[in-house]
């Protein structure tokens, strides 16, 4: 008889507790930095896997493979130099756990908490790194991971100070700093692979082509960001900043071009009726393909029929 193993779950919701999970001392409980150096050799038992659940922040810079990390549909392997990005109420899974190990590398744990009232709590979901898909971490180059160490240690250093009146002030501005950094540095990585963009463009286009070319659009109606970054293999944040960034265009505008395009091909070719055409496009009704063509366009699709 086969035994069916059960999943751990291990919920990340108290700083103290995470601590102690980590051989840490508390001294804000609202925000922590770990050298998991420190924290005992893991050992999870006799489970099939083991369910992390994120109510807090938590960035890790891990230097050791811990087992196959599962978020979402999509595995992540944790290499050295890498920072994965969680949010409150994602879930990351570790499948098959590695016999017990001793953790390496570094994290910073903050409490939305400690966001109220600030300019980074009014800013946090501009970070959309936060809602990038575990495959699309942050890798780092040598100097890089030497400042990321560097703003650790600083946040580090002013949780161990006497809290005061600055002491809030001054912990999430080193926080809102590191995080400037990160994004400096995807922006890095979005340009240094130039040539896996690129291949993620022609995908992309090559997507939309087929799409309109096909009976999707009367059935499925128009293509959203979503649909083509799942297309992709890719979250919709990440697949929209690389779109952004490689095109000097947001993903909806670029769709909203290709929606032009073909519009425009069959207007001018066609003999059909502009009903018949929305229709064709994926447009619910006539009315909204007219409206959206004069805004893009600045003339009706009739207009733009006598005209050509």
């Amino acid at each position: 008889m086969q035994i069916r193993l059960m999943e751990k779950i291990y919920a990340i919701n108290n700083i103290n507790d995470y601590n102690k999970d980590n051989n840490t001392k508390t001294y804000n409980p609202l925000v922590t930095v770990i050298d998991f150096s420190n924290a005992s050799m893991r050992d999870w038992g006799n489970v099939s896997s083991v369910r992390f659940q994120y109510g807090m922040y938590c960035i890790y810079l891990k230097d050791v493979k811990c087992g196959d990390m599962k978020y979402g549909r999509h595995y992540y392997d944790y290499q050295a130099g890498t920072l994965a990005f969680f949010a409150p109420g994602q879930v990351m899974t570790m499948e098959k756990p590695t016999e017990p190990y001793q953790p390496m590398g570094h994290g910073l744990v903050f409490h939305s908490d400690i966001l109220l009232g600030t300019s980074l709590g009014k800013n946090i979901r501009n970070y959309k790194f936060f809602d990038y898909e575990s495959n699309e971490a942050l890798h780092l180059s040598d100097d890089e991971r030497k400042l990321i160490l560097d703003c650790f240690s600083k946040i580090e250093f002013e949780l161990k100070q006497p809290i005061d009146k600055h002491s809030k002030k001054l912990i999430v501005a080193n926080i809102e700093l590191f995080l400037d950094y990160c994004q400096r540095f995807y922006d890095r990585q979005f340009i240094t692979r130039e040539n896996v963009n690129k291949g993620i463009l022609e995908k992309f286009e090559l997507f939309l082509n087929d799409y309109f070319e096909s009976e999707k659009p009367n059935q499925m109606g128009l293509p959203s960001v979503a649909t083509c970054a799942s297309e992709m293999n890719l979250s919709s944040n990440y697949f929209g900043d690389l779109i952004k960034k490689s095109t000097g265009k947001t993903a909806q505008e670029y769709i909203h071009n290709k929606i032009i395009e073909v519009a425009k091909i069959k207007l001018y070719e066609s003999n059909k009726s502009v009903n018949q055409i929305a229709n064709e496009l994926g447009f619910k009704y006539p009315q909204h393909f007219t409206r959206f063509f004069k805004q893009q366009v600045g003339s009706t699709p009739k207009e733009f029929m006598n005209l050509n």
